[in-house]
């Protein structure tokens, strides 16, 4: 198996995991941009599978804020959205542990995490970032990336682009680094589709089938959060259930 491995959703990630030194999960719009933006902010971020009562349980018990449906929120309310976390007041708050639900980047990264991987959070804000940190702590061994996606009503995998292009970012930056020999196929795909957007992210982002749709429900400022490449240096690692910084990588 190559040593830089790509491939999508939660059977991919099954594929493409063992053995891996670190796996990179990507899901754009907008789990791991709303994770990367939390822990910019000082927050521990819980993964979970499930958005249902068990879910309020499990906030409870760590005396987490449960993040709710963006169409539910109230004023100050944590949601899915990047945007709520950047207008929210997390010190008068007190905020520093949430809970987030996610049936796409949330479910595949606890799946991973009770396989025994490292899982790093990825998305086109802080891609090179940890494509920077992987590299410096992976040496020779393999490294999976794995795109999110979204589901189609009938619950199969719908490959969202902006997932692509932010699995390509990252490694475009791995890539950079060393080069691209060991890179498999898959990857070698997710690097070309985002090389052929790179610098064009912030147009091309908005018109991306989920940009479109967050765009029609009001939330075009995610879109924006989402799209501003390389704006974060913060890592999310998962360990211990939590995602917490994993440092800034000394490599720019």
């Amino acid at each position: 198996m190559s040593r830089v491995r790509f491939d999508w959703g939660p059977l991919g990630a099954d594929a493409v995991a063992p053995g891996a030194a670190y796996v990179a999960v990507v899901d754009v719009l907008s789990f791991t941009t709303t994770l990367t933006v939390a822990v910019e902010q000082g927050i521990s971020v819980l993964p979970y599978r499930w958005r249902d009562d068990s879910a309020v349980a499990v906030a409870r018990r760590h005396g987490a804020i449960l993040a709710v449906l963006r169409s539910q929120a109230g004023p100050g309310q944590v949601t899915l959205s990047p945007e709520s976390i950047l207008r929210t007041d997390l010190e008068a708050a007190k905020i520093d542990r949430l809970v987030l639900p996610s049936p796409n980047g949330s479910a595949i990264s606890v799946r991973l995490a009770d396989a025994g991987c490292t899982v790093v959070g990825v998305c086109l804000r802080n891609a090179a970032a940890a494509a920077a940190w992987v590299w410096e702590r992976a040496g020779d061994k393999p490294v999976a990336v794995v795109a999110a996606g979204e589901r189609w009503p009938d619950g199969s995998l719908r490959p969202a682009v902006e997932d692509l292009w932010g699995a390509g970012a990252f490694l475009a930056r791995l890539a950079d680094l060393d080069s691209t020999d060991g890179f498999s196929p898959e990857a070698l795909t997710a690097l070309a589709a985002y090389r052929g957007v790179a610098g064009r992210i912030e147009a091309e982002l908005p018109e991306s089938a989920s940009g479109l749709e967050l765009r029609a429900n009001g939330f075009a400022g995610d879109v924006t959060v989402a799209g501003d490449v390389g704006a974060s240096p913060v890592v999310p690692v998962l360990r211990d259930g939590w995602f917490v910084p994993g440092g800034t990588p000394s490599t720019t």
